[in-house]
Parts: structure tokens; sequence; C-alpha cells
């Protein structure tokens, strides 16, 4: 039967040293690389395209423009919320804040 030598142990400074070898071999493969290829500029497609993004942004602050004005009719000032949609109802308040 064979004996199996025992594994060597490695101190903490050999461990570290160890470490920092594996690591700079890591950057120097990586730059290595990194010379070898040559730089190509790549676009980005993206999912959703800006111009349908501001419509969409538009789209919800129209939204909320007029949830907000029916809350504030409706629950605060305490008519019906659905009046604001009325033309009169916003003659009747431009009347009141341009009143001579």
């Amino acid at each position: 039967m064979e004996q199996k030598e025992p594994k060597k142990s490695l101190t903490r400074e050999e461990l570290r040293k160890a470490q920092k070898n594996k690591a700079k071999q890591q950057e120097e493969l990586a730059a290595s690389e990194e010379q070898e290829k040559p730089k190509k500029l790549k676009w980005r497609i993206r999912l959703i395209p800006i111009w349908l993004r501001v419509i969409i942004i538009l789209a919800v602050m129209a939204v909320a423009i007029i949830a907000g004005a029916m809350f504030g009719y409706g629950v605060l000032g305490g008519g019906d919320p659905m009046d604001v949609l009325n033309k009169e109802t916003w003659q009747h308040i431009l009347d009141l804040v341009n009143k001579e």
C-alpha cells in the first residue's frame, strides 16, 4: 500500500501572495484581450422608443390632471365629480376668477 503524503499547509502570507499573483494574471489576461479586440460601437435597441415614452408621459399627465380635478371638485368641493368634464363648470370657474 502506498502512503499518501500529507498536504502542505500554506501560511497566510503565502496564500496572500498566491491570490495577488492570480489577480495579476487575470488583469493581464483581460488587458491583453481588450487590446486584441477592436472597439465596436454598439447601438442599444430600446424596448420603448423615446417618442412613445413622451406620448405615454403626456397621456399619464393628462389623466392625472383630470383625476385630480375630479377629486378636488367632487370630494373636497362637495360637487358631482363628473361635472368637471362639463364646459359650463369651467366657464363658471373662469367667471369667478375674472370677476370685475
